[in-house]
């Protein structure tokens, strides 16, 4: 329990210091700050983080704070950093047909029964969550979606947002039909028969289909972020790196951060497929907000899809299917083009890589764009995922200073089919976390939520056991890959923080940074593995205000 205890008066001596904001007594302090690794007490003033010792030093140096925070044991994390997020779609997904969990095909028609029953004629039926990489052996047709829903469109894009389902209306909407041409990048499924679409749009091919659908207003796209944004600080997250942004959420992070309505730090990382948002950012610059509520310097790309629907960009065919490597999204010359522009304007690239292919091709394309600018060492390139790794391009992340951003949960997701995906070999590369970190990169960990859970200590736990919640396999999957729970800590902090070129000012409490803080019932480090699924938030600081408080129990 948090007491708030009023400071007794006294008078300022010599060896005391100016009066702060408040002290934080009695706690487990995780820093990351190697000079000082653990303490008892904070001293907050204003947004910055005064000091940092022990419950007696605090004490005797600051008599007069405005509060103090009796923490009776409790754990002071850093403010929690998720490196690969989606808040727009975690957003989506709290107003939206929420299919995440259904079993199957059965349990998502009953759901999308219950929504079309009070939904108005003709009127989109939206939801999320199906897993396309689960169902992928046996995906569904859209007969028994039409079934239920004749007159509304149903549109249902997949965990991971590689594949989509859509109903008979909603595939007569967009005139999708057995003459339509699979998009570059995008596979129309068909019946064998007939040659109609079965209702299954894979990576680009969902466009055809998602164009019609009435877009989100402003006002619409705001509410959804700041949903989103609540629930991250919910679980414990203070800042996040938003990968794929558009104009339209730049608009609505503008406005929730003017009116007071996002209690979050957001590092946008803007769609680099849109051609005409990248032109004008390069023209104007970096946007580096001095409140560091909103940075604006990166772009994302896509060089393959998801090994669920195997668009994931293999150097050898699948094992599961020899008949194919997946697919190249963005051209190797287009990464290197954007990244050599990125580069003399000051801007960072971050690029989706999932199959060996894809991220061989992409340091590929950065070496190159560095070989040709090399006033640039301090680029910070970043491939997101990184889940298949040939062996000899590990050493390169290290060598070209790119660094490898990657989702421990994606492992404990998949570990039950990949290796059918890509053979007892490759899966060597797969999910490298330690093999990677060997070599000294720097290693932000994240969700990459909402197609994960949010809660940033599910990571921890997947990265320090590589288990599922019920604790399978016994001894982990490929467990030489493991992290510590250090490691695994400065993943979601401090490494999070590098990624986005913040480590001076928050990810570690020392004196000078942000008051970002994470404060937790456990003490984390004496937890068995288990038991970090279990940890509770108590509270949530953002520039030393609280952001979020547990109900009383």
């Amino acid at each position: 329990m948090v007491v708030l205890i009023p400071p007794p008066g006294s008078l300022v001596l010599p060896f005391q210091r100016p009066g702060v904001d408040f002290l934080f007594l009695n706690a487990r302090v995780i820093t990351m700050d190697p000079a000082k690794p653990t303490a008892q007490a904070i001293a907050i003033q204003g947004d910055r983080i005064d000091w940092v010792g022990t419950t007696d030093e605090a004490r005797r140096l600051f008599p007069n704070p405005s509060a103090v925070i009796d923490l009776h044991g409790a754990t002071i994390l850093p403010g929690l950093i998720d490196a690969h997020v989606h808040l727009l779609s975690l957003g989506q997904s709290l107003l939206r047909l929420n299919l995440k969990d259904v079993a199957d095909e059965k349990d998502a028609v009953a759901l999308v029964k219950q929504r079309v029953a009070t939904a108005a004629a003709n009127e989109w039926i939206v939801g999320w969550g199906w897993d396309e990489g689960k169902w992928a052996s046996h995906y569904p047709t859209n007969k028994a979606l039409s079934d239920v829903a004749p007159n509304n469109p149903v549109f249902l894009v997949g965990l991971h947002s590689f594949a989509a389902w859509a109903n008979k209306k909603a595939l007569q909407l967009a005139g999708v039909n057995k003459e339509t041409k699979d998009p570059d990048n995008g596979k129309v499924l068909r019946d064998e028969k007939t040659g109609e679409p079965t209702g299954i749009l894979l990576n680009r091919a969902q466009e055809l289909v998602e164009k019609h659908i009435p877009p989100m207003t402003l006002g619409q796209t705001e509410k959804a972020i700041e949903l989103a944004a609540r629930e991250c600080v919910r679980n414990g997250l203070t800042s996040v790196h938003d990968a794929r942004v558009s104009p339209i959420m730049l608009e609505a992070f503008r406005a929730l951060i003017r009116d007071g309505r996002i209690p979050l730090r957001i590092y946008a990382i803007l769609d680099g497929a849109d051609e005409a948002l990248v032109n004008e950012w390069l023209a104007r610059g970096p946007e580096l907000d001095p409140q560091h509520r909103l940075t604006i310097r990166s772009f994302k790309l896509f060089a393959d899809g998801a090994l669920g629907s195997r668009g994931a960009a293999l150097l050898q065919p699948y094992s599961d299917a020899p008949q194919s490597k997946g697919v190249i999204t963005t051209p190797e010359t287009k990464v290197y083009q954007l990244t050599h522009r990125s580069l003399e304007k000051g801007f960072q690239v971050c690029t989706h890589a999932i199959g060996d292919g894809a991220n061989r091709m992409v340091l590929d394309a950065y070496a190159r764009a560095l070989d040709e600018l090399p006033q640039s060492p301090d680029h910070r390139l970043r491939i997101e995922h990184a889940q298949v790794l040939a062996a000899e391009d590990i050493p390169r992340f290290v060598k070209l200073g790119v660094i490898p951003s990657m989702q421990p949960t994606h492992c404990t997701s998949d570990m039950a089919w990949v290796e059918k995906r890509v053979g007892p070999e490759r899966i060597k590369g797969a999910y490298a976390w330690r093999s990677l970190l060997a070599t000294g990169v720097h290693l932000p960990l994240s969700s990459d939520f909402p197609g994960e859970a949010v809660n940033p200590f599910y990571g921890i736990y997947a990265a320090v056991t590589r288990q599922d919640p019920n604790g399978n396999p016994r001894d982990g999957w490929n467990p030489e890959q493991r992290l510590t729970l250090s490691e695994a800590l400065r993943g979601y902090t401090i490494e999070a923080a590098f990624a986005e070129f913040e480590e001076k000012i928050k990810g570690s409490i020392e004196k000078g940074k942000l008051a970002d803080l994470t404060i937790i019932r456990q003490d984390i480090g004496g937890l068995k593995p288990k038991e970090i699924l279990s940890i509770k938030v108590l509270k949530t600081f953002v520039s030393g205000k609280l952001v979020y408080e547990a109900e009383p129990k």
